[in-house]
C-alpha cells in the first residue's frame, strides 16, 4: 500500500494503489531538507516557528521531486475541527507560500480538478487521504482527537457525495504515519468526549489507571469510516507511527510541542 521513494538525500512515501487510478497520494519524512534545530531537517509546516525561506525550500525540494509547481499547493488553516472544503482552480496555490492565506476554518479538503495538489500537515494526528476513482475525486483530511471525536472522515465522505455524487463503496481511503495507541496517552477528559458519540469506544481505548488511558486513534477513524460505507477493505494503514519511528518522523508528542510537521499530498493526474 505505502511504499518508500529515495530521490537524492529525499525519502518519502507513496500510496500505490492510487497510483493504479492515475491519482497521486505521498507522505513526507523528515529527511532531506534545509532545516535546523528542532526542525531538522524537511519541515513542511510555515506554522510552526521554523524559518519561512527553510520552509519554502523545503516545498520546493519536494514538488521538484513529484514534478509538481510548490506555488500551486493548496492548503488549510487544520484548526482541528470538521469543516470540508471543495477546491477548484481558483484556490491554487492558497496556504503555498504563507500560512496566512490558507483556506480558513477548515481540516478537510476535497477535488475533481486534474493537476491540483492538496496539502496538509502533521506531527501526530492522522492523515486520512481519500479516492472516488470513479469519479475522478481527491481528498485529504486531518484527524488529530478533536476531529476524530467530531467525525471528520465521516463528514469528507458526506461532502464528496454531495458535491460530487461518490459513492462511499467505490472510495479508497489510507491512513497515513500516525501516532500509535501504543505511545498516546490521553486523560480522562478526552475519553468522555469519545464515550458521547462512540458507542463502541472500548474497542479502542485501554485503561492504564488514574485517569489515564491509551487511545487509538486509528482504530477510531476506521470504526468512522466503516460507519460512513467504507469497506474495511477499501481502508488501508500505513501501520507506522510517528513516536516509534524517530529517524523518519516529526512527533509532538515526543518532542514536547516543538518540532516540524510532514505533509500529506494528494493530486490527480492531469
Amino acid at each position: 500500500m505505502f511504499s518508500w521513494v529515495e530521490d537524492g538525500d529525499l525519502i518519502y512515501l507513496k500510496i500505490d494503489i492510487f497510483g493504479q487510478y492515475a491519482a497521486r497520494a505521498y507522505f513526507t519524512t523528515r529527511i532531506g531538507g534545509v532545516s535546523s534545530g528542532a526542525y531538522a531537517s524537511l519541515n513542511m509546516g510555515l506554522h510552526v516557528g521554523d524559518k519561512k525561506e527553510d520552509v519554502l525550500q523545503n516545498r520546493k525540494k519536494i514538488a521538484a521531486s513529484l514534478g509538481i509547481d510548490p506555488g500551486s499547493f493548496v492548503a488549510a488553516e487544520q484548526v482541528h475541527g470538521a469543516e470540508t472544503y471543495v477546491v477548484t482552480g481558483q484556490e491554487e496555490g492558497a496556504g503555498a507560500l504563507d500560512y496566512h492565506d490558507s483556506i480558513p476554518g477548515v481540516d478537510a479538503l476535497i477535488t475533481a480538478t486534474a493537476g491540483l495538489p492538496l496539502i496538509s500537515f502533521y506531527a501526530d494526528c492522522v492523515p486520512l487521504f481519500f479516492l472516488d476513482p470513479v469519479k475522478r475525486v481527491v481528498a485529504l483530511a486531518h484527524a488529530g482527537w478533536r476531529g476524530t471525536v467530531k467525525k471528520i472522515a465521516r463528514q469528507t465522505v458526506l461532502q464528496m457525495r454531495e458535491s460530487f455524487s461518490s459513492e462511499p463503496a467505490d472510495i479508497l481511503v489510507a491512513l497515513g504515519p500516525s501516532i500509535s495507541r501504543d505511545f498516546y496517552e490521553v486523560n480522562e477528559r478526552v475519553i468522555v468526549e469519545f464515550k458521547g458519540v462512540f458507542p463502541g469506544y472500548k474497542e479502542f481505548i485501554v485503561y492504564r489507571g488514574k485517569e489515564s488511558y491509551l487511545l487509538d486513534l486509528w482504530q477510531a477513524n476506521m470504526m468512522v469510516l466503516e460507519e460512513a460505507g467504507i469497506a474495511r477493505d477499501n481502508i488501508l494503514p500505513a501501520n507506522l507511527c510517528t513516536y516509534r519511528e524517530d529517524r523518519y518522523f516529526y512527533s509532538y508528542r515526543r518532542e514536547m510541542g516543538k518540532t516540524g510537521r510532514m505533509a500529506s499530498i494528494i493530486f490527480l493526474d492531469q
